[in-house]
């Protein structure tokens, strides 16, 4: 019998009993967290019947193993928890935040040297348009962190609009805009500079909903230029290059640390 991907249920109970048994997980979430690749990455290697578990394979994505005691293979080869990485790019615009694109266009992996980008993930995301920090691990507990919005660490955007943000929009977008059903909201917006027909804006958002800024500028009537991600935290993008990356210094990744609760 065909083995579908785990429903939204099961991964909650994984979640559940994972944190009850300690390092006892399903077989994805072992090679997740071992750091090999991603959940989804995992989850296609066992349906291809290229992992094994104590020398048989298994193509069972409920499949649970204990990750200090079985001994976990992909292609006969057994794997070990990898050293943690984190790495911070500058992700120029027009290129995307996924590691395939049916489309053929560029994507973030295509900034990334091969030997890092292997079992690395992007925490979270930059649309196609949007340029600037974007952070990599194959730390999956930490990604979690930062992506929860609980955490509380600010995210700060330098954004290029046509026209100027005056005071009545500004203290709507940090009232909450309505827009698409939701209610989007920064923390923080100030002026930084301006022009004759463009200004630029520094908006702070501690939470990520997909093309949260473009929208409330969008509904309040301005059309968004360029939106640039400058920090995540007390993490700045400085002086990096266009399309280049860094390895986190020690500091930075005890801060994120930190701040999540790690």
């Amino acid at each position: 019998m065909k083995q579908g991907r785990p429903s939204a249920k099961r991964r909650v109970d994984e979640a559940r009993i994972g944190a009850e048994a300690g390092r006892r997980v399903t077989l994805a979430r072992a090679l997740s967290k071992l750091g090999y690749c991603s959940r989804t990455q995992a989850e296609k290697l066992i349906a291809e019947g290229r992992v094994s578990v104590g020398g048989r394979k298994t193509t069972d994505l409920s499949h649970w193993v204990d990750i200090d005691r079985d001994r976990i293979a992909v292609d006969g080869t057994a794997i070990a928890a990898e050293a943690k990485v984190y790495l911070m790019l500058n992700k120029p615009r027009g290129v995307v935040t996924t590691r395939d694109d049916p489309e053929g266009r560029p994507t973030v992996f295509n900034c990334l040297a091969e030997a890092d980008a292997r079992f690395l993930s992007p925490v979270g995301r930059l649309d196609k348009a949007s340029e600037g920090l974007l952070l990599f691990t194959n730390d999956t507990v930490l990604a979690q962190r930062l992506l929860d919005p609980t955490t509380h660490i600010g995210k700060i955007y330098h954004v290029q609009l046509r026209g100027l943000l005056d005071e009545a929009s500004t203290q709507a977008m940090m009232g909450g805009v309505s827009e698409g059903g939701e209610v989007l909201k920064a923390t923080h917006v100030r002026g930084l500079r301006s022009g004759d027909k463009t200004s630029w804006i520094e908006v702070e958002l501690q939470e990520g909903r997909n093309r949260q800024i473009r929208r409330m500028l969008d509904a309040l009537g301005f059309e968004c230029l360029r939106l640039i991600r400058v920090s995540i935290g007390e993490i700045g993008l400085g002086d990096l290059p266009k399309g280049a990356s860094r390895p986190l210094t020690d500091v930075e990744v005890e801060y994120l640390r930190r701040r999540t609760g790690l």
